[in-house]
């Protein structure tokens, strides 16, 4: 690929999604495109570049940016997190909540195992409190809310952090894969969200999971996507980013907490509860 086509490409999903897209990774895009670009009739990424610019933004474009994502999930990935809130942060929100809904956001949902690991956790540990519970599972790919909304995983995709007794009891085999259950199915609100835009109206949320994700953004974009999810907390809400990323520098409302067992996560600050 080009110097000026991967330019194209570059400022095409930093200005749709707000993802940096390093220099040096013309690999990456030429890997990720080159299925697209024969699909189109093309035997080169030089060609569809062409033809993207040929045109208004449309599908092929908003295409183009999914594909240029990086979708790297599991079942309960780094399991500190899920220890914090079975432990500490949701039976707090339960207590406090005794007759109202609680509402989850995953907002990277990717294939889905994050929030479907949630829903087995509450099922789980909270199963009386699982009724009231709402998961919103977001993501700016089509095809991966709609991945999400088959709920169906490989064996080497359940053998990624999925317990044999979850497995057993929250799965059945339905060709060849593995599907969940429609009770944690119904626990979901998908939705398709840009998070480097304005977010649609969503209920006051009581825990954000936005794992791995800010690392895509550059500061001023992370700025502004921490701050438009603080403005989405419940005052006494949980945000949980990913074991490398800290709000350190970007969003000083948010107040570092620490588990038992050392999984870190934030709430907004007393300044911010006033």
């Amino acid at each position: 690929m080009q110097a000026a086509s991967f330019d194209y490409i570059r400022q095409m999903v930093k200005q749709q999604a707000g993802i940096v897209v390093e220099p040096g990774k013309e690999y990456l895009a030429e890997s990720r495109l080159t299925s697209l670009a024969r699909s189109q009739g093309h035997s080169a990424t030089e060609d569809l570049v062409a033809q993207l610019r040929s045109r208004p933004f449309g599908e092929l474009h908003r295409r183009v940016v999914e594909l240029l994502t990086t979708n790297e999930t599991s079942f309960f990935r780094d399991q500190r997190p899920f220890e914090a809130l079975r432990t500490e942060i949701l039976p707090k929100l339960f207590a406090s909540r005794p007759d109202r809904r609680l509402t989850i956001w995953c907002a990277a949902a990717s294939s889905g195992q994050e929030p479907y690991s949630l829903a087995m956790l509450i099922r789980e540990h909270f199963p009386q409190a699982a009724s009231r519970v709402r998961i919103v599972a977001s993501d700016i790919s089509r095809e991966m809310l709609a991945r999400t909304e088959r709920g169906t995983y490989s064996q080497f995709e359940v053998g990624r952090g999925l317990p044999a007794t979850m497995l057993a009891k929250y799965m059945t085999m339905v060709g060849g894969e593995y599907q969940v259950r429609p009770e944690l199915r119904a626990m979901l609100d998908l939705r398709e969200i840009n998070l480097a835009t304005q977010f649609p109206p969503l209920p006051p949320i009581d825990v954000l999971l936005v794992r791995n994700v800010l690392i895509y953004f550059d500061l001023e974009t992370k700025r502004d996507i921490l701050s438009r999810m603080r403005r989405a907390l419940s005052p006494d809400g949980a945000v949980i980013l990913g074991g490398a990323e800290t709000t350190l520098g970007i969003d000083v409302d948010l107040e570092r907490c620490t588990g038992a067992n050392k999984a870190v996560w934030y709430q907004p600050n007393r300044k911010e509860l006033r």
